[in-house]
């Protein structure tokens, strides 16, 4: 196969004595680069593996926040199966129960007993959305795990009582409507 500069020569692009020069500019460039130890630097090609690395690194970034979107995904459908596989009945609603979650009061209509199983802690209310949901404590556990603003523990007043507190003989039952 001929080369590049012998098919401009046949076509005509190129007279001889250009292509010569052209030639002989390329062997003495080859030989003061020997002689010095350094290479011409293509800033074409460094441009190019550049524009490489950078697209390497967004596909990287991308394919990372793509992965966290689908964890994300998966970690709430399981969230949500053990919700439906253990959801406690609220009895028949006769009872208002209030409880706080995030900086709103919300009520749920429960039964007399399973407002004590609340208030116990063997129930805990979890939050998928606007429904409400009540598990078990060991299954809110599980669910906390991995996303804790979903459930909504009943906090009880475990601080010390002061010595001098007035009150202090006058105790606020859990059970109290407001």
């Amino acid at each position: 196969m001929a080369s590049l500069q012998d098919q401009f020569l046949k076509a005509g692009l190129v007279n001889k004595n250009k292509a010569k020069q052209l030639q002989q500019d390329k062997s003495k460039q080859k030989k003061i680069e020997r002689r010095t130890g350094t290479e011409s630097v293509d800033e074409a090609k460094l441009a190019a593996a550049e524009l490489q690395r950078k697209n390497a690194e967004r596909a990287r970034e991308l394919n990372a926040q793509r992965d966290a979107a689908a964890r994300q995904k998966a970690i709430m459908a399981q969230i949500v199966q053990m919700v439906q596989q253990n959801r406690q009945s609220k009895g028949n609603g006769d009872v208002a129960y209030n409880f706080t979650h995030g900086s709103r009061i919300e009520r749920i209509h429960v039964s007399n007993a399973v407002q004590q199983h609340l208030m116990a802690g063997r129930l805990v209310i979890v939050r998928l959305g606007e429904h409400t949901e009540l598990v078990p404590r060991v299954i809110a556990d599980k669910i906390e795990e991995r996303d804790a603003t979903l459930v909504v523990r009943v906090k009880k007043n475990t601080a010390a009582l002061e010595e001098d507190d007035p009150y202090a003989a006058f105790q606020i039952p859990d059970d109290l409507m407001w």
